[in-house]
């Protein structure tokens, strides 16, 4: 039996129970990784002030994002294919988020629909939008997530055309040819296949049925190798919000100048991100660039981080640096990949005991009040 006590070994268990061409779809980055090893290693060097003689008895975690109530600031990041690490993976997912008290974003490429999920939980969810080249699926997408109560939309601005990612060659799934790899990948975990026989969800359900003639996982690989919109502007994030009368989250933004015009378009909270190292290998680390972007927009919407978080003391660190809230994808995967729904639940509940012990130790006794004077002055 393997003792869970960190976010890496549910990194170890996924790596052992998940078809490698899907392990890889959320252990790698582009090109050289540059950007995404970078993610972690600029939080690692962020040194945190250790203060004695304090009370901090009453610890709170609790905070307001988008004006919900959450149990700690961290919300799960939207994937696609999640439901690849684990069978029904959305649903597990949404389910121990909702269980935790903390938001669950569904990614326009997810194996679950946003039908799906909404049945299977009892509050909103958030949902995440690529503006394809079909503004009329785009359209129609937003009028899904408004009948199933969403209660935010993300729109990703990272993605006008997917990375390298030399991983997603190598280990097949790249390329709709190589069966033989892709067979081998999924004959080596038995117990994954088992669970993926037992349901029916195994393509993009949002996508599939929906989108004008994609009907089957080929026509489906075809229409979205086709509809990543590298024309898409601001005035498209502008008509987004004419369509969207709740909060609206901008996702994969990286430079102060596209901030301005983020919340100029009207954008309720933006994610300082790089799409988790998987874009544009040799952007900035996400954290290297939040605390410019907070003091040029934090008045005029929220700002949150993603991107190298695998603890609550990264966590910790965001908020110093005047993150509202922060995002995690990987680390969350990895507990789905690990253990379905309970991995989840370990992977929020690791990250909630961190986070706890490390606002005592810095001798603060709210997460609210943390700032810039809770770091080591010259480490950020």
């Amino acid at each position: 039996m393997t003792i869970v006590a960190t976010i890496e070994d549910l990194q170890r268990l996924a790596s052992r129970r998940v078809p490698r061409m899907f392990y890889d779809l959320v252990d790698a980055g582009s090109y050289s990784e540059g950007t995404y090893r970078a993610n972690e290693a600029d939080l690692q060097r962020i040194k945190l002030r250790q203060r004695v003689a304090i009370d901090v008895g009453a610890r709170n975690l609790k905070t307001r994002l988008l004006g919900e109530d959450v149990t700690m600031p961290v919300a799960l990041a939207p994937a696609g294919l999640t439901g690849m690490q684990r069978a029904d993976g959305e649903i597990l997912a949404a389910r121990a988020a909702e269980r935790f008290g903390v938001p669950f974003t569904l990614s326009t490429m997810s194996v679950c629909s946003i039908e799906d999920v909404a049945a299977a939980t009892h509050k909103p969810f958030w949902f995440q939008l690529y503006l394809m080249r079909d503004r009329e699926f785009a359209r129609s997408l937003i009028r899904r997530a408004k009948a199933a109560g969403c209660s935010a939309l993300a729109l990703t601005l990272d993605l006008p055309m997917v990375g390298q990612r030399h991983k997603d060659v190598r280990n097949g799934r790249a390329y709709s040819k190589r069966t033989l790899v892709r067979f081998a990948n999924l004959a080596s975990k038995p117990r994954w296949c088992l669970e993926m026989l037992r349901t029916s969800r195994r393509s993009c359900g949002n996508i599939v049925g929906h989108a004008k003639g994609v009907s089957d996982e080929t026509s489906m690989r075809a229409w979205v190798g086709a509809q990543f919109d590298p024309t898409v502007t601001w005035a498209d994030v502008a008509w987004v919000r004419s369509l969207w009368d709740g909060p609206l989250v901008l996702k994969g933004i990286l430079d102060v100048e596209d901030a301005q015009y983020a919340v100029n378009c009207g954008a309720d909270a933006l994610v300082v991100s790089n799409h988790g190292g998987r874009q544009l290998d040799g952007a900035p680390s996400s954290i290297s660039v939040l605390p410019s972007i907070v003091d040029a927009v934090a008045t005029r919407a929220e700002v949150w981080m993603d991107g190298g978080v695998r603890s609550g003391q990264d966590v910790f660190k965001a908020c110093a640096l005047g993150a509202r809230g922060v995002m995690i994808g990987r680390s969350y995967l990895y507990g789905l990949g690990a253990e379905g729904e309970a991995g989840v639940g370990k992977c929020l509940d690791i990250i909630r005991r961190e986070l706890d012990a490390t606002l005592a130790l810095s001798g603060t006794a709210d997460i609210r009040k943390v700032g810039r004077d809770s770091l080591v002055a010259g480490s950020w």
